[in-house]
């Protein structure tokens, strides 16, 4: 009878086979079959490797406190290449127990749009509520961003979020946007406080007008497809502001000021932060608030800070309690950062096409959720108007994310 024996030692780098019959051993040393003993596997300890960390959700980074979870183990094989299995590839099926990719990417786009639309709506509503009783948009856009701020520090703080390594030209980068920020922020309380949040909405989808006229003065070069694009956006605008009950000169001003503000703040942040890549989207965002705040509180004292304590009290009166008005302005600066935030992170997390498309039919959920919140009459005309702008921007979105995509590969 033929048996056989292996012993291994760990101080050693060859192992032998000792195959017996009977009485008589042929001890066989495995470094004459490796003529390079160096690279003969070690079973000893390669076999086993140190647990390694990973993400169940990969990316999903301050949903909303900035943190990944789950670990998985590793078992790595000797290294005898005669004997590694052909690794499958994406058409083959999934052997059994194992979970398709597909399907926590799913959930995760599930998550990410979920709560971004809820945030987003969220803060139209409790925003709105505030601004009914209390008809001061710049303490308002000024405890937003100041409730933003506090929330960046504590992630910070508790080591929730890695915070980003702070040098003098990235603050002197970050002075442009955040200034545009500002402008873009204070312009839609305005707006926000004169008029329909609907009708602000529908304003705002004109956004894209602005960024291919300013884009264009600044040398970038569009297809006809997008000036195309454009020209349902324009008209749908047009006929809903000619239409809309709730109409109001500082209110239609507000939202086109607002998006000049936010237009060139996306642009100049494309020039001023090409040297910061490697901040993520929700720092970059936590520190144009910051900013934003330290611009924005000194002008909000100058413009309404007299009236502020007067228009406290009657505030107090009309809601009935105070714990209540406070509820209300909480909400709204907590989830106007968070909505931010989500949509930073979605845009890190998705295609650039996937995004727009998101975009488009976030500001119709929002439309459609504060007219039946606040009951605000709308005229067929109107509605009309609204859903041509918001059909341009959709095509709009579809063509410049297309052009991306092409950019990218090329």
């Amino acid at each position: 009878m033929l048996t056989a024996s292996v012993l291994s030692s760990s101080s050693s780098s060859s192992f032998h086979v000792t195959f017996s019959k009977s009485n008589h051993q042929l001890p066989i040393n495995a470094s004459l079959l490796n003529p390079n003993p160096s690279q003969t596997p070690n079973f000893s300890s390669s076999l086993f490797t140190k647990p390694t960390k990973a993400s169940t959700f990969p990316n999903i980074n301050g949903y909303p406190f900035g943190l990944s979870y789950g670990t998985s183990f590793q078992i790595r094989y000797p290294t005898l290449k005669s004997h590694i299995p052909r690794a499958a590839s994406s058409s083959e099926p999934n052997p059994p127990g194992e979970t398709s990719v597909s399907k926590p990417k799913n959930l995760q786009l599930a998550i990410i749009f979920g709560l971004w639309y809820f945030q987003n709506i969220v803060f139209n509503i409790y925003n709105k509520k505030v601004l009914n009783i209390f008809p001061f948009p710049w303490l308002l856009a000024s405890f937003q961003l100041f409730a933003g701020s506090v929330w960046m520090f504590i992630l910070w703080s508790l080591k929730l979020q890695p915070c980003p390594k702070i040098t003098k030209p990235f603050i002197i980068a970050l002075l442009g946007p955040a200034l545009f920020h500002t402008i873009g922020h204070i312009s839609a309380c305005v707006s926000f406080s004169k008029v329909a949040v609907s009708f602000t909405h529908v304003i705002k989808s004109s956004e894209p007008v602005f960024s291919v006229v300013f884009s264009s003065f600044l040398g970038d070069s569009y297809p006809l497809k997008v000036w195309l694009s454009i020209l349902p956006i324009v008209l749908g605008c047009s006929l809903a502001a000619i239409t809309e009950v709730s109409f109001n000169f500082q209110g239609l001003w507000g939202a086109l000021i607002s998006n000049v503000g936010f237009v060139l703040r996306n642009i100049y942040s494309k020039r001023s932060l090409q040297n910061f890549k490697e901040v993520n989207g929700l720092n970059l965002y936590g520190w144009i608030s910051i900013i934003s705040l330290l611009y924005l509180f000194p002008v909000a004292v100058f413009v309404e800070g007299s009236q502020w304590i007067q228009g406290y009290h009657k505030a107090i009166e009309s809601v009935g309690k105070s714990s209540t008005f406070y509820l209300w302005v909480l909400l709204s600066g907590i989830f106007y950062h968070l909505y931010n935030q989500s949509s930073y992170q979605a845009l890190d997390e998705i295609s650039p096409l996937t995004f727009s498309v998101g975009n488009t039919m976030k500001r119709v959920v929002v439309i459609v959720s504060t007219v039946l919140v606040f009951r605000n009459p709308v005229r067929p005309l109107n509605a009309l108007g609204s859903a041509i702008a918001i059909f341009g921007t959709f095509l709009y979105s579809q063509v410049t994310a297309k052009k991306k995509t092409i950019e990218e590969k090329n």
